[in-house]
């Protein structure tokens, strides 16, 4: 027997990096969020990890990696995702940004805490107040603008066929 203890469950807002797959549609290299450390009340904090096997470090630069200011951006723009309850299916569209500030170099080996705040969402179209910060110094702040159409449901043609399917394991 050993001392070690279990560690303590993630608090029931935080998400994994499966959960995060599950809810934003981007896959590698374009999934900037690793981790939602907390979310709820209309805000969001998440984490991604900046390694140096990153594929834009080949070219930006060479000899001094430093992280592309747009893909901090893009970041934000998808911690700023789990501000709200999405719907399966859901797809958030950046729509725009304003007040972009760049504060800091971001390198490999530094951990990007997104910090996204919901300021509105009315008819599809929501607004967040965000900050990107390395041990606790901001690096990056935007107000991101972004589009999240209604999720198309399915006809129900064909949800009766893939109720079928579902049942008996065969196309009808």
């Amino acid at each position: 027997m050993t001392d070690a203890q279990a560690a303590p469950p993630e608090p029931s807002s935080a998400l994994g990096i499966q959960e995060v797959l599950a809810t934003l549609p981007h896959r590698f290299p374009f999934v900037l969020v690793d981790r939602v450390l907390s979310r709820g009340g209309g805000e969001a904090h998440a984490l991604k990890n900046v390694s140096i096997g990153e594929p834009f470090f080949a070219g930006h630069f060479p000899g001094e990696p430093v992280m592309p200011g747009v893909l901090i951006l893009e970041a934000l723009a998808q911690a700023s995702m789990f501000c709200l309850p999405l719907e399966a299916g859901a797809i958030g569209y950046l729509a725009g940004i304003d007040g972009a500030r760049f504060k800091r170099k971001v390198v490999p080996g530094d951990q990007l805490h997104l910090y996204a705040k919901l300021e509105f969402f009315r008819r599809g179209l929501g607004k967040t107040t965000c900050r990107a910060e390395v041990d606790g110094v901001v690096v990056a702040e935007a107000n991101i603008l972004f589009a999240l159409p209604p999720v198309p449901k399915a006809a129900p043609a064909i949800q009766a066929a893939s109720a079928s399917e579902a049942s008996t394991g065969e196309p009808s």
